[in-house]
This record gives C-alpha cells, sequence and structure tokens, in this order.
C-alpha cells in the first residue's frame, strides 16, 4: 500500500464495499453505523489533535483493501472454477489464442 489518500475517499470506498455484500439495505447494518461512528470518533478537531487518527486511516485503508480482493477473489473464483471439462476450442478462447483450421476442411 504506497500512500493512504484522503480519509474521506477511504470511508466512501468503505462503504461502496459494504454494499456490494449487503445490497440495498446497507445503512441498516451493525458495520455501518460502527465505520461512521469510528470515522466520527477519529476526526481533527480545532479542539485537540486526535493522534489516532492516522492509525485510524491505516487500519481501514487495509480492511478495505482486504475487502476489495476478497470480492475480486469471488469473482474470478465464479468464473473459471468448477466448470468442468472444457473444449480444447473453450480453453484456447479463454486466453485469447484460436486454434489452427486444418486444410481440406477437416478443421
Amino acid at each position: 500500500m504506497a500512500a493512504l489518500g484522503s480519509p474521506l475517499r477511504t470511508l466512501r470506498g468503505l462503504l461502496r464495499e459494504l454494499r456490494h455484500v449487503s445490497g440495498s439495505a446497507y445503512r441498516d447494518t451493525a458495520a455501518y453505523r460502527h465505520v461512521l461512528a469510528a470515522f466520527r470518533a477519529h476526526r481533527v478537531t480545532s479542539e485537540k489533535l486526535c493522534r489516532a487518527q492516522q492509525e485510524l486511516h491505516f487500519q481501514a485503508a487495509t480492511y478495505l483493501c482486504l475487502l476489495r480482493s476478497v470480492r475480486q477473489h469471488q469473482a474470478l473464483h465464479r468464473e473459471y472454477h468448477g466448470r468442468g471439462e472444457r473444449s480444447p476450442e473453450e480453453v484456447a478462447g479463454l486466453v485469447g489464442f484460436r486454434l489452427p483450421r486444418q486444410p481440406g476442411g477437416k478443421g
């Protein structure tokens, strides 16, 4: 993870991933309430300097990376796993190749 970016961008990314997991009713989940409460509790105000803000932001960015990676892994798993035996033409198409055609109309 190179740069953290802004905390607002991380919060929006977390909420987007929660929406992917929970559907349209993601605002009713305990995870949604917890994430918002944590970000509100660790924001910097004019009265205090919050030392834990960077720690929270790093943990949130790490958790966002985990959620995205799990979602992408599941998508790849659904696409490429468990279809049984495939024909040579289908396998060649998956990797972007075409099988050669034989002369004389045999292929």
